[in-house]
């Protein structure tokens, strides 16, 4: 399904990952296996995140262009499926800004429609259902979703959970960078008069929005919310949840980051922690730029403690996101060979490039069909 074109194959032939101890002896086979299991795979990333102008002549996904993600190098790495980000930085939480944080918003889903439907239909499809990944990647196209990141695009409307669903809002992240009427976030905002903590966790408010995203189908990211609140998250949620783009405090400590505590709770809610490649998440500072290889030292961590069933991959590219090895889309295989380096079977690596969170959507899904019959 992930498939390479020629000439980046052969290119990969020439190069070992950066940051992995590439043995010389075993370099030739291990990278005709990466190479066949990366092709067949199904791969999905999912964070990218994506300017006001995206899909215009400005920023045009069709071409290859300095965007981390866009078709061409989607294709060239190998990359099947990836969520398009509908992302608004935390503002004022008064009417004035939820009518803001709305408009924003709309605009994002607007851009992504207008990629797969008046610019792109023959190259990328938006994916309602997650059985629509597989099906539009075997037709010969990319897939694209949406997530939201920051419910502070909802303000204190639940009915906007139904509406940005309908659009094809697949999950959201409760809060970003600033607490907000939801939840409290890892990362306070002084410049938005944070306190530590708002809220405990989620608000009394943010219950009823998680219950209306169980009823929805929509799946709760827990990426960028405080621990009280990821914690509060998984007992609230009747369905799996995610995290969308994170990585392990027991790898290296960060606010953005989950505690070996919270991974073990979202392995008995069910959910998938999708590692990311961020740089700062990955490494210490005095250790930067991290790479591929250290991507999948908080791959293994997370996999040693909660099963290979519950773990994940994600870039956020073009939000910060992209280390050595994995800079933007067309190096999405060098993931694969450093996984195959450290011994993971096909089977494992599909679920981590794709299956687990694909499970967890299902669930939702199926929550959400039972709850309305």
């Amino acid at each position: 399904m992930g498939r390479l074109s020629v000439a980046s194959s052969a290119a990969l032939l020439l190069a070992a990952v950066p940051g992995s101890a590439m043995r010389q002896d075993d370099a030739g086979p291990l990278l005709e296996r990466a190479r066949g299991i990366h092709e067949r795979v199904l791969t999905i990333d999912t964070h990218d995140d994506i300017p006001f102008d995206f899909a215009t002549e400005d920023v045009d996904p069709g071409v290859r262009g300095p965007r981390q993600v866009d078709l061409p190098k989607m294709v060239e790495g190998g990359l099947d499926a990836e969520f398009f980000i509908v992302y608004v930085g935390q503002g004022a939480r008064d009417p004035e800004g939820y009518a803001f944080a709305r408009s924003r918003a709309l605009t994002k889903f607007a851009a992504i429609h207008r990629m797969t439907g008046d610019m792109y239909p023959d190259r990328i499809e938006l994916a309602y259902a997650a059985d629509d990944v597989g099906r539009i990647v075997e037709s010969g196209k990319r897939a694209a979703a949406i997530g939201i990141e920051n419910g502070w695009v909802i303000g204190r409307d639940l009915r906007l959970v139904g509406a940005y669903h309908v659009l094809g809002a697949r999950y959201m992240t409760l809060a970003h960078n600033g607490h907000n009427d939801i939840s409290d976030s890892a990362q306070p905002q002084p410049r938005l008069g944070d306190p530590p903590s708002e809220h405990g966790g989620i608000s009394g408010f943010g219950e009823a929005v998680i219950e209306e995203m169980n009823r929805v189908g929509m799946m709760v990211d827990v990426s960028h919310i405080s621990k009280d609140a990821m914690l509060d998250a998984v007992r609230l949620s009747r369905a799996p949840v995610i995290a969308s783009h994170s990585a392990m405090s027991g790898v290296h400590a960060h606010a953005r980051n989950m505690d070996d505590e919270q991974l073990l709770a979202l392995r008995d809610n069910g959910g998938v922690i999708q590692t990311v490649a961020f740089d700062a998440y990955l490494v210490p500072e005095e250790r930067s730029p991290a790479g591929v290889a250290d991507l999948v030292d908080h791959i293994d961590h997370a996999v040693g403690l909660i099963g290979i069933d519950h773990v994940g991959i994600s870039s956020d590219f073009d939000g910060g996101g992209g280390i050595e090895g994995w800079r933007d889309a067309s190096e999405t295989f060098n993931v694969t060979l450093e996984l195959v380096r450290r011994g993971y079977s096909e089977d494992a690596i599909a679920k981590l490039w794709g299956g687990n969170l694909l499970r967890v959507w299902r669930e939702n899904e199926r929550v959400a069909a039972a709850g309305t019959r």
